[in-house]
Protein backbone atom coordinates (compact mmCIF):
# COMPACT_ATOMS: atom_id res chain seq x y z
CA UNK A 1 0.00 0.00 0.00
CA UNK A 2 1.63 3.45 -0.75
CA UNK A 3 0.34 6.55 1.15
CA UNK A 4 -0.01 10.10 0.25
CA UNK A 5 1.44 12.39 3.03
CA UNK A 6 -0.47 15.59 2.94
CA UNK A 7 0.68 19.08 3.52
CA UNK A 8 -0.16 19.07 7.17
CA UNK A 9 2.24 16.31 7.80
CA UNK A 10 6.74 15.98 7.28
CA UNK A 11 7.91 15.54 3.99
CA UNK A 12 10.32 13.27 5.73
CA UNK A 13 7.07 11.21 6.49
CA UNK A 14 7.69 8.91 3.79
CA UNK A 15 11.20 8.18 4.36
CA UNK A 16 10.59 6.95 7.79
CA UNK A 17 8.07 4.15 6.63
CA UNK A 18 9.29 3.41 3.38
CA UNK A 19 10.47 0.47 5.04
CA UNK A 20 6.97 -0.66 5.15
CA UNK A 21 5.09 0.97 2.82
CA UNK A 22 7.28 1.45 -0.40
CA UNK A 23 6.47 4.34 -2.93
CA UNK A 24 4.55 6.36 -0.78
CA UNK A 25 5.46 10.08 -0.96
CA UNK A 26 4.57 13.11 0.26
CA UNK A 27 2.49 15.98 -1.58
CA UNK A 28 5.39 18.06 -1.94
CA UNK A 29 6.88 15.43 -4.10
CA UNK A 30 4.29 15.23 -6.63
CA UNK A 31 4.11 18.92 -6.80
CA UNK A 32 0.37 19.51 -5.36
CA UNK A 33 2.09 21.81 -2.18
CA UNK A 34 -1.02 24.19 -1.99
CA UNK A 35 -2.91 22.29 -3.82
CA UNK A 36 -7.07 22.07 -3.31
CA UNK A 37 -8.09 19.16 -1.49
CA UNK A 38 -9.99 17.85 -5.00
CA UNK A 39 -6.77 17.49 -6.91
CA UNK A 40 -5.22 15.52 -4.20
CA UNK A 41 -7.86 13.60 -4.02
CA UNK A 42 -8.04 12.97 -7.88
CA UNK A 43 -3.90 12.19 -7.90
CA UNK A 44 -4.29 9.50 -4.84
CA UNK A 45 -7.18 8.04 -6.61
CA UNK A 46 -5.49 7.48 -10.30
CA UNK A 47 -2.00 6.97 -8.97
CA UNK A 48 -3.34 4.34 -5.93
CA UNK A 49 -2.51 6.18 -3.40
CA UNK A 50 -4.12 5.77 0.33
CA UNK A 51 -4.18 9.65 1.56
CA UNK A 52 -2.76 10.42 5.20
CA UNK A 53 -3.87 13.59 6.87
CA UNK A 54 -4.90 14.88 9.83
CA UNK A 55 -7.36 17.48 8.11
CA UNK A 56 -11.07 16.85 8.76
CA UNK A 57 -11.95 17.09 5.30
CA UNK A 58 -10.26 14.35 3.70
CA UNK A 59 -12.15 12.15 6.20
CA UNK A 60 -15.27 14.01 5.38
CA UNK A 61 -15.03 13.54 1.84
CA UNK A 62 -14.31 9.33 2.37
CA UNK A 63 -17.55 9.70 4.23
CA UNK A 64 -19.52 11.65 2.29
CA UNK A 65 -18.50 9.35 -0.90
CA UNK A 66 -16.10 6.64 -0.20
CA UNK A 67 -13.06 5.10 -1.15
CA UNK A 68 -10.75 5.34 -3.74
CA UNK A 69 -8.71 6.82 -2.75
CA UNK A 70 -8.66 5.59 0.60
CA UNK A 71 -8.02 8.13 3.78
CA UNK A 72 -6.23 7.51 6.70
CA UNK A 73 -7.14 10.16 9.19
CA UNK A 74 -4.61 10.67 12.12
CA UNK A 75 -5.89 12.47 15.12
CA UNK A 76 -2.62 13.25 16.08
CA UNK A 77 -2.70 16.93 17.55
CA UNK A 78 0.66 19.35 17.58
CA UNK A 79 2.93 15.81 17.84
CA UNK A 80 6.19 15.50 16.27
CA UNK A 81 7.27 13.91 13.00
CA UNK A 82 8.42 10.63 15.40
CA UNK A 83 5.25 10.58 16.84
CA UNK A 84 3.67 10.01 13.95
CA UNK A 85 6.15 7.60 12.58
CA UNK A 86 6.18 5.77 15.03
CA UNK A 87 1.75 5.59 15.17
CA UNK A 88 1.76 4.97 11.55
CA UNK A 89 4.56 1.92 12.18
CA UNK A 90 3.15 0.77 15.09
CA UNK A 91 -0.49 0.54 13.10
CA UNK A 92 0.99 -0.91 10.12
CA UNK A 93 -0.58 -4.15 9.97
CA UNK A 94 -4.07 -2.16 11.03
CA UNK A 95 -3.23 -0.29 8.00
CA UNK A 96 -2.12 -2.83 5.50
CA UNK A 97 -5.67 -4.92 6.20
CA UNK A 98 -7.20 -1.45 5.71
CA UNK A 99 -5.93 -1.51 2.35
CA UNK A 100 -7.24 -4.99 1.67
CA UNK A 101 -10.65 -4.17 3.29
CA UNK A 102 -12.84 -3.47 0.06
CA UNK A 103 -15.48 -2.04 2.06
CA UNK A 104 -13.77 0.34 3.90
CA UNK A 105 -13.05 4.18 3.28
CA UNK A 106 -11.56 5.82 5.98
CA UNK A 107 -9.37 4.54 9.03
CA UNK A 108 -8.78 6.52 12.24
CA UNK A 109 -5.49 6.49 14.22
CA UNK A 110 -5.43 8.69 16.76
CA UNK A 111 -2.21 9.03 19.68
CA UNK A 112 -3.40 9.41 23.56
CA UNK A 113 -2.24 12.93 24.50
CA UNK A 114 -1.35 12.43 27.65
CA UNK A 115 1.43 9.84 27.43
CA UNK A 116 1.74 9.92 23.62
CA UNK A 117 0.65 5.80 22.92
CA UNK A 118 -1.32 5.00 20.31
CA UNK A 119 -4.84 4.53 20.89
Amino acid sequence: MKLLFDENLSPRLPRLVEDLFPGSQHVREVELTNSPDLLIWDYARRQHFAIVSKDADFYDRAMLIGAPPKVIFLQVGNCGTNDVARLIRESATQIMQFGEAPQSDCLLLAINALNREPN
